[in-house]
């Protein structure tokens, strides 16, 4: 009896020190987690620091909003073409695009038709340029396949590799991916960003780049805000004309006479001008495709 009154007084004097030792286990475990969440804050700033630091500085592009309404474009349309004015018989300046505002409407419109006439003017350009004959001296692929010798266009189209139109189009896909982007200097043209405005390359692409897409020479820096003007309205009745231009010389092309004015001029072609490739694309390239998907 008396060994069990003794055991019963040590176990009750362990007591507080169990609570002790509980208490310091528990403090211990707090100053782990303290350290530990100490750790992954200074990690998660650091990376965010190494992150801005692939970022360009905030000046230089302006980020005002420009929203056109339907009155913007119709001072435009007289600074156009005063002869015509405005012009819009499908009333496209009054709609709302996927359930968009008007002025993000606006925006998507101002922007099709600058692109398109950036591209009609590539268009027109080259078109020029194979009917005369015009050619890089060097070889066009890696194998020596030179360019082609062709002076009617869409047949030098043709004579292009499927490698090599893959190049080209992969290019244009990577520069429409770019132009769809919002960075933090640049605003998509359907929330109040420029129509026709390209997001620039030195400031946003994470690595060195030497020059940017539209200025590479830095030549417009110091160009008066009423030239700039002038040269954006220059180059949307430019696009116009070679829109106008390029369809004319695949028309004439396709269906001889159509272009009265273009007859005996450009060559009769017989091929699908709307084809990129010689063969379609999804009866070639798609079986592969589901083969090599069914393989895996």
């Amino acid at each position: 009896r008396n060994n069990r009154e003794s055991n019963l007084r040590i176990i009750a004097s362990l007591k507080p020190l169990s609570s002790l030792a509980k208490l310091h286990s528990h403090n211990l475990l707090i100053s782990k987690y303290k350290k530990k969440m100490k750790v992954i804050i200074t990690t998660v700033l650091g990376l965010i620091a190494s992150a801005s630091a692939f970022t360009g500085p905030q000046v230089g592009r302006a980020t005002t909003a420009v929203h056109e309404t339907k009155a913007d474009l119709e001072a435009l349309a007289l600074e156009l073409n005063p002869v015509i004015g405005y012009y819009d018989p499908l009333n496209l300046a009054d709609a709302e695009f996927w359930g968009t505002s008007n002025e993000a409407t606006i925006g998507f419109l101002r922007h099709a038709e600058i692109k398109h006439g950036r591209v009609a003017m590539f268009a027109f350009v080259g078109y020029c340029v194979h009917a005369n004959g015009i050619k890089f001296p060097w070889a066009m692929q890696r194998d020596g396949t030179p360019f082609p010798s062709e002076t009617n266009p869409p047949m030098t189209w043709d004579a292009v590799s499927d490698a090599a139109k893959w190049q080209i189009f992969g290019l244009i896909f990577f520069l429409e991916f770019w132009s769809e982007f919002s960075f933090g200097q640049n605003t998509h043209y359907m929330q109040g960003g420029k129509p026709g405005d390209f997001p620039d390359f030195t400031n946003e692409i994470p690595h060195p780049v030497p020059f940017s897409y539209y200025d590479p020479f830095g030549l417009a820096k110091k160009m008066s805000a009423e030239k700039k003007q002038t040269r954006l309205v220059a180059e949307i009745n430019n696009g116009r004309l070679a829109m106008l231009g390029i369809i004319a010389f695949l028309s004439a092309q396709v269906v001889p006479g159509s272009v009265p004015a273009l007859s005996g001029i450009v060559q009769p072609y017989s091929g699908n001008v709307m084809a990129p490739f010689s063969t379609n694309i999804f009866s070639t390239y798609l079986p592969k495709a589901v083969a090599v998907a069914d393989s895996m």
